[in-house]
């Protein structure tokens, strides 16, 4: 995938077709221009990603679906943090591996892939030898997702919602369902089956079910259609962490409950899910945000 892909954008679904190479803003918030508010160790991810060090993860500003909820709106929304260049990039991706990072994690990233894959070449061929992580809302297009079948190695999607009005009402986005499911399908088509060393996976992918409250029922529906269509060839992030804002009404406006979050949790292992992971509901607080560079 060239440089040439941000003159008219189409990397994820919003299509908006900007010209972000020559200083068009996109949906996203972003011209090509890449821009990071944090790269870190992160030891807050999935046990098979973190691992004992943390997983090297590094945080994009803007974002293709602007969801209201979003926990990370300060740097979702515009375009702040540094400004890095490919060989920028590839250099701190060097670093963080000397610094024990499990992986690479790229942090919604879906409106930068063509610099990120040509930064990962060049961190590869500067010595980089473990896995990438691509973490993203799963607004992609099916294109995008195939274009880093050779750079991408664990793929980390959302399936945010099973319901066309509910995707709309709080990601303006219609059309979530069927192009996330779509995008989920390439990468699972690309790696099939997780591979797991001392714990953490190298080749997979994990999808991540954020449990909001008041949507229990529709949260099942969408654990419940991964399930029928990959079984246990992926793994299962069951999330209950979910910190509202202080804007949100009801029922956005408090965090899930235990009943909620059980309920959910006992639905998937009756489905048969072997593969996942619950959280702690102490997680759902803002001390589990990370802080950003703005």
């Amino acid at each position: 995938m060239k440089r040439n892909e941000y003159m008219r954008c189409t990397l994820c679904a919003r299509n908006c077709g900007s010209d972000r190479e020559n200083g068009e803003l996109g949906y996203c918030k972003s011209t090509s221009e890449m821009r990071i508010c944090r790269a870190d160790l992160h030891r807050w991810e999935e046990p098979i990603i973190s691992g004992e060090n943390g997983s090297g993860a590094i945080f994009f500003s803007g974002c293709s679906l602007g969801c209201i909820y979003c926990q990370n709106r300060e740097i979702s929304r515009s375009a702040v943090g540094d400004a890095v260049s490919e060989n920028e990039l590839a250099e701190i991706m060097l670093i963080l591996r000397d610094r024990g990072a499990h992986n690479i994690n790229f942090v919604t990233p879906t409106h930068f892939v063509p610099s990120i894959i040509t930064s990962v070449k060049i961190a590869r061929d500067g010595g980089l030898d473990i896995p990438i992580v691509y973490n993203t809302g799963a607004f992609d297009n099916v294109t995008t997702v195939k274009a880093l079948a050779d750079t991408v190695d664990v793929y980390l999607p959302d399936y945010k919602y099973y319901l066309s009005k509910t995707a709309s009402r709080l990601s303006f986005a219609p059309k979530y369902p069927e192009v996330a499911f779509s995008a989920i399908s390439e990468m699972v088509s690309q790696r099939p089956v997780p591979v797991l060393e001392n714990g953490l996976i190298k080749r997979g992918v994990v999808v991540r079910f954020l449990l909001l409250p008041g949507h229990l029922a529709e949260t099942k529906l969408a654990v419940s259609k991964v399930f029928r269509v990959f079984g246990n060839n992926v793994y299962y992030s069951l999330m209950g962490q979910y910190t509202p804002p202080t804007d949100m009404t009801p029922p956005l406006n408090r965090r899930v409950t235990r009943g909620e979050y059980d309920e959910l949790v006992n639905y998937a292992a009756d489905l048969g899910i072997a593969n996942g992971f619950t959280q702690e509901l102490d997680s759902a607080t803002e001390d589990y945000i990370p802080k950003f560079k703005i």
